[in-house]
Order: structure tokens, then C-alpha cells, then sequence
């Protein structure tokens, strides 16, 4: 393998780090396009608890779209991001309080696998969630296939030898 390294000259060193450039630069804009396409600012997200089991399972990839002609309903299983809070909530909106001086949009939320709403979990004395706060609503699922980013999560080194290696295929490879 270090051969390979060896053999390898400045111009096509040059050319697998553009490789590389152009790979991640592509991710980019397909994140970016699906935020768009799915007017939400997170298009997938992954299950990292089991609070919506059965219907989600710790590692479920979840696909959300926000469309905004669409209000939110009950029943629906919404992601949203608590403010001052780092991780996002995928929970079933239980109940909606609609503020007809403002127009605004309440919502009250619980995971399936939870006894009591979501109340203990919003800010100290907060009863709902803005709709603001929904970052997008659950449109489908792929199971398990969300577990990488949990183990990367869990095992940081895992995530460093991970890179290192995908690195060196990429730099040996001449194609």
C-alpha cells in the first residue's frame, strides 16, 4: 500500500486532493438542494433514543420535508429543535393550541414510548412549542442505516480512523 504512495508523483497527489475537494463539495450541494427541495434546514436526520418505538428504532435514517401549505396536525411526527438546546426531539404532536390574536401555532409533543408529553423536556416553565421550532415533519425512513453516525458518536476514534482510511484509499488510488 505505501508503494503505491511512494510511486505516486506531485500532479496526481494534486489531482486525488481535488478528487477528494470535488467529492465533499458534491455532498455539500446535494444537503444544500434537499434543504431546499424539502423546505427544511435538516432533510435527514437519525433516531438516537428509543422514545418512538415501534415506529422508530435507535439508528432509523428519517427523511422530513416541511412543506409550508401543509399545516401541522395531530398525529403528525415532527423533529424539532428546542432553542439553547444542541440535539433535535423527533416526537407525535398530541395536541395543538392555535392563538387567534397572533395566528400563531402551538404545539404539545410525546415520544410513543413516553408516559407523559414532552413538557419536562421544553425550557423551564415553556407548556408548548412554537411552530417555529419544527424543524420538518417525518415524510419516510430508512431503518438502521443511521447507526455509523451513532457508533462515530459514541466511539470519536472510530470517526478519526474511519477518515484516515477512506484518506489513504483515496491518495493510492490513481483513478
Amino acid at each position: 500500500m505505501f508503494e503505491e504512495l511512494r510511486r505516486l508523483n506531485k500532479r496526481q497527489v494534486a489531482l486525488q486532493v481535488l478528487n477528494i475537494l470535488m467529492v465533499l463539495t458534491s455532498a455539500l450541494m446535494i444537503w444544500k438542494g434537499l434543504a431546499l427541495a424539502t423546505n427544511s434546514e435538516s432533510p435527514i436526520v437519525v433516531v438516537l433514543s428509543g422514545s418512538m418505538e415501534p415506529a422508530f428504532h435507535r439508528g432509523d435514517l428519517l427523511l422530513l420535508a416541511n412543506p409550508a401549505s401543509q399545516p401541522v396536525q395531530v398525529g403528525d411526527i415532527c423533529v424539532f429543535q428546542i432553542p439553547h438546546r444542541d440535539i433535535p426531539i423527533v416526537h407525535r404532536v398530541i395536541k395543538l393550541h392555535d392563538e387567534a390574536k397572533t395566528g400563531k401555532q402551538f404545539l404539545l409533543t410525546k415520544g410513543d414510548n413516553n408516559n407523559v408529553d414532552d413538557r419536562g423536556l421544553y425550557n423551564a416553565r415553556q407548556m408548548w412549542i412554537n411552530k417555529e421550532h419544527v424543524v420538518g415533519r417525518v415524510r419516510g425512513f430508512m431503518p438502521y442505516v443511521g447507526m455509523v453516525t451513532i457508533l462515530m458518536n459514541d466511539y470519536p476514534q472510530l470517526k478519526y480512523v474511519m477518515l484516515g482510511v477512506l484518506g489513504l484509499f483515496v491518495l493510492i488510488h490513481r483513478e
